[in-house]
């Protein structure tokens, strides 16, 4: 479960494309008063924004997902993020350091120790086996090859690909191959891991199955993440909190269950319209203060799905007991309360449609 540790931020960061893109950003270093009318300005003058003062913070622990059309501009700050593209202006900030100050060799050694990426194309080396193409990222830091090998098998077993050690990427499924992937960027053992939609190649089975698999891996490993999608549903299934991204601008925050029931204008509520939200509340969602002592009740975690609750209350007339990672009790569940919240998100469904 995330922490409210940050592990990483990202501070007004700008990415433009023209012939000079640092000549909008004199001694502000990207922290404008007015954002819109800078990008405005800078759209006018033949050059391209693709990221417009983009603010956010990722906790320890925490799964953060990033979401828009095509063109959002999405894609372009994870890989800011990480300098795979060089941001115009701005601070990256990991661990209390700016990464936009390292040198290129600090920031390969960075690279090399402290992220993982897994991007949409699986990008295996198709000569290699998959116990090979796993144990790549340490075989070039000069790791003899037992290590190699020995970290590479902890790995395989965490990502299922058991059994498959000898096989050539052109012998794997799809979702075998994204397996690998995967693997290859957690043997580096990585305190962030960035994922630019990792399933959108995937069918729709194979991709449902992967989200079940990363949901495990990250209840083991518990990374701090970043992840890009433009699928709603699957941002709703694995995201602690989301921003969704329009224009390279951020235009919402929040949990989930809050953007889905209070979408900020019409753009998000054209991704939130047709979501079934029931299928996606937690505990903490449905949390009420006690009217009288809880020592009895069941206990639950904040993390529950509402699909593992109902039959829970059905078997708890009295209601359950929720506390978080640390065991501390943040309130109760009661039948009334999940119809109460039920009624009253359906309530602003219905006023959104309109």
């Amino acid at each position: 479960m995330a922490s409210k540790e940050i592990k990483l931020s990202c501070r007004n960061v700008w990415k433009v494309y023209g012939k000079r893109p640092d000549d909008f950003f004199h001694n502000n270093n990207g922290n404008v008063s007015d954002p819109s009318k800078l990008a405005q300005e800078i759209s006018s003058k033949e050059h391209i924004v693709a990221n417009a003062d983009v603010s956010f913070d990722v906790h320890v622990g925490e799964i953060f997902v990033i979401m828009g059309l095509s063109g959002s501009g999405k894609s372009t700050i994870i890989r800011c993020l990480s300098r795979l593209v060089e941001p115009t202006a701005g601070e990256v900030i990991l661990d209390n350091e700016d990464l936009l100050k390292k040198s290129p060799k600090e920031l390969t050694e960075i690279r090399r120790h402290k992220m993982g990426m897994v991007f949409q194309n699986f990008g295996l080396i198709p000569h290699l086996n998959v116990i090979e193409n796993i144990a790549f990222p340490l075989k070039i830091q000069n790791f003899n090859k037992d290590t190699c090998f020995e970290k590479a098998k902890k790995v395989i077993e965490l990502v299922g690909l058991e059994g498959r050690e000898e096989n050539y990427p052109s012998q794997l499924s799809g979702g075998q191959q994204q397996r690998v992937g995967i693997a290859r960027s957690l043997i580096v053992e990585p305190d962030v891991w960035f994922l630019d939609e990792p399933f959108s190649a995937l069918d729709p089975l194979i991709r449902r199955q992967m989200q079940d698999e990363f949901m495990k891996i990250q209840s083991v490993l518990n990374k701090s993440i970043v992840f890009i999608t433009h699928d709603f549903v699957e941002a709703l299934r694995i995201a602690d909190r989301m921003a969704i991204m329009r224009d390279g601008f951020i235009v919402q925050f929040g949990r989930p269950i809050d953007i889905v029931m209070n979408p900020v204008d019409e753009y998000v509520r054209d991704f939130t319209g047709d979501v079934p939200f029931e299928r996606f509340l937690k505990a903490e969602d449905l949390i009420e203060k006690p009217k009288s002592s809880t020592d009895k009740l069941k206990i639950i975690s904040s993390t529950t799905p509402i699909q593992e609750i109902l039959p829970q209350l059905a078997d708890s007339k009295n209601g359950l007991a929720v506390v978080d990672d640390k065991n501390k009790e943040l309130g109760i569940i009661t039948p009334q309360g999940v119809i109460n919240v039920m009624a009253s998100a359906g309530s602003k469904k219905v006023q959104n449609k309109k």
